[in-house]
């Protein structure tokens, strides 16, 4: 290695430790619920199977109850785990259960998909 690529190399190690840093987290708790970055609250569905890798929720039902989306490069964190959809798509798993919102929350903080219909439940 030549010592002119030095600060070439600590640069791009730079912006790759930097990007890490800034990351932001697939969900945190706010008022006693996890809630995803943009304080929407998070639900799981009593028909998925934690461990299973499969959403139990797909074609009228992910309508009303969106995937909680993960990149295609997404890696687990911590809880959170990244499951394939029957589309291919990526979606973010707390404990082995999909993620999912609910687009009847309007707002931050809204949680009126809680116990829906006995199956849909917020994560406490």
């Amino acid at each position: 290695m030549k010592i002119r690529s030095l600060p070439v190399l600590a640069l791009a190690l730079a912006a790759t430790f930097a990007s890490v840093a800034q990351a932001e987290p697939v969900a945190t708790m706010a008022g006693g619920v996890l809630v995803n970055a943009s304080g929407m609250t998070l639900y799981t569905f009593d028909k998925d199977v934690a461990g299973s890798n499969k959403s139990m929720c797909n074609g009228p039902c992910i309508a009303l109850w969106p995937a909680v989306s993960a990149s295609a490069d997404a890696k687990p964190e911590g809880d959170f785990s990244v499951i394939t959809r029957d589309d291919g798509s990526k979606q973010w798993a707390h404990k082995g259960k999909p993620l999912y919102t609910y687009a009847a929350d309007k707002k931050a903080g809204d949680a009126t998909g809680d116990n829906f219909k006995g199956v849909w439940h917020v994560i406490k």
